[in-house]
C-alpha cells in the first residue's frame, strides 16, 4: 500500500496542478499588490462599499491575521480580511476583498451552492479525518469487517470530494459578482480589471486543484478496494 506505484498515477498530476496554482496565486497577488488603485480605495473600503450597495450594512468587516486568510463567515456575518488586503489600496487587495463580499451577497440571496456547502461543513470535517483512517484500518484487516470498514472510510471521504466540487460554483460565482461590482461601483476601471482578473482567476485555479486532488484520492481508494476484491 505505502509503496504502491499506482498511487503516484493518481496523486502526482493533481499535486503538480496544486503547486502550480499556489505559485500562480502568490505571484499574481504579489505583483498586483504593488499596483495602486486609481481610486485610492483599499480592500476594507471596497468591501464596505459593496456590502452597503448590496444592503448588507449588518456585515462587519474586520482584519484577521495571516497571508491570504481572507474569508466570509456566514454564521457571524463577518467578512475577515488579511492585513495586506484590508489596508493596501492595491488592485490585488480590492479584488480579493470584493470576492469575499461576493460571498456575503450570495448568503443574502440564499445562493443554494453556498447553503449546501455550509450545511456540509460538519460532515466534511469528520470525513476528511476519519475517512482515510477507516480506509487504512479496514484495508489491513481480513474478512468482511475489514472490507466494511474500508468502504465506510471511502464513503466518508466521498463527502470531502463532493464538498470540493460544490465549492467550485461558489467560488466562481463570487468572483463573477466581484468583477461586475468593482467596475459598476467605480472602484476600478476597465483597464485595471486586467489585474483583478489575474488575481481572482489564479485563486480559482487553487479550488480546481483541490477538487482534483480530492477526486483523485477517492478514485485511488476505490481502485485499491476493487483490486483487493479481485
Amino acid at each position: 500500500m505505502f509503496f504502491d506505484p499506482t498511487y503516484f498515477l493518481f496523486a502526482l498530476p493533481p499535486l503538480l496542478l496544486g503547486l502550480w496554482a499556489q505559485f500562480k496565486v502568490k505571484s499574481a497577488f504579489k505583483r498586483y499588490s504593488q499596483v495602486p488603485t486609481q481610486s485610492g480605495i483599499n480592500g476594507a473600503q471596497a468591501a464596505l462599499r459593496l456590502l452597503q450597495r448590496g444592503g448588507l450594512g449588518n456585515v462587519e468587516v474586520e482584519q484577521t491575521e495571516g497571508m491570504l486568510s481572507d474569508h466570509y463567515d456566514p454564521r457571524s456575518k463577518t467578512l475577515r480580511l488579511s492585513p495586506d488586503v484590508y489596508s493596501l489600496p492595491s488592485i490585488a487587495s480590492v479584488g480579493v476583498a470584493a470576492h469575499e463580499a461576493g460571498h456575503a451577497l450570495q448568503d443574502k440571496a440564499g445562493y443554494s451552492p453556498l447553503q449546501l456547502r455550509s450545511f456540509m461543513v460538519p460532515a466534511v470535517s469528520i470525513g476528511s479525518n476519519l475517512g482515510p483512517i477507516l480506509f487504512m484500518v479496514g484495508l489491513f484487516m481480513h474478512g468482511t469487517l475489514g472490507s466494511s470498514l474500508a468502504w465506510a472510510g471511502i464513503i466518508l471521504f466521498a463527502g470531502v470530494a463532493l464538498f470540493a466540487l460544490v465549492t467550485l460554483p461558489v467560488e466562481f460565482d463570487a468572483s463573477r459578482r466581484a468583477k461586475e461590482l468593482l467596475v459598476s461601483q467605480g472602484i476600478v476601471s476597465q483597464r485595471e480589471m486586467e489585474g483583478v482578473n489575474a488575481v481572482l482567476d489564479a485563486a480559482a485555479l487553487t479550488y480546481v486543484a483541490a477538487a482534483a486532488q480530492a477526486i483523485s484520492q477517492l478514485l485511488y481508494y476505490i481502485t485499491v478496494m476493487n483490486r483487493r476484491n479481485d
